[in-house]
């Protein structure tokens, strides 16, 4: 019977090991190593001062910028410590509310808007963190930025594009739109 439990001892050792250091330090090292932007938390500094991570949505309501999609996180918008869906099903009424109040909000910022309006800027993602939207959601988006900003629609049009990150490996996922990132080049280059 010791014998077992010395190696069964043995083993929790040997695994705590394997599995809590081992393993995570060479995981932090690899991503570290092939992406380092991404594995520091792709932080946005100004004047030396932390303002944002770009993995991470930021609340926008001022019509010059191009607004996220909308964070389930409360009740403080795009909390990282709240991370988690909205968890209303199609058919609850609190979701089809608020997708509504989201329209109206969106149509009453841009009233010449006509288009439908891009779904993923009236639900939340998975997460409630989601940084990005389709270009679809950014190019509902252009009117009202082009003239808040005194702008040519296809100058804003041509940031979108600029801006717009491809599949992953060139086949996963859609295209998608880092909104802080767009938003923070329309500021510096005006």
């Amino acid at each position: 019977m010791l014998t077992d439990i010395r190696r069964a001892v043995t083993m929790l050792a040997v695994m705590t090991l394997v599995t809590g250091l081992i393993y995570p330090l060479v995981v932090t090292g690899i991503g570290a190593t092939l992406f380092p932007d991404k594995a520091g938390g792709s932080f946005f500094e100004r004047d030396g001062k932390l303002m944002a991570s770009m993995l991470i949505g930021q609340p926008f309501s001022d019509p010059k910028h191009f607004w996220s999609r909308p964070s389930a996180t409360g009740p403080v918008p795009y909390n990282a410590g709240a991370s988690s869906g909205s968890n209303q099903g199609p058919l609850n009424p609190a979701l089809t509310d608020a997708v509504a109040g989201r329209i109206r909000s969106l149509r009453d910022a841009d009233p010449d808007n006509a288009a439908p309006v891009p779904v993923d800027l009236v639900t939340a993602s998975a997460s409630g963190l989601d940084p990005h939207i389709s270009p679809a959601a950014a190019e509902y988006q252009v009117n009202r930025v082009a003239k808040a900003r005194n702008l040519d629609p296809q100058k804003v049009s041509a940031f979108i594009a600029e801006f717009t990150e491809g599949r992953q490996l060139g086949f996963l996922g859609e295209p998608v739109v880092n909104v802080l990132g767009l938003n923070l080049a329309l500021d510096a280059r005006q």
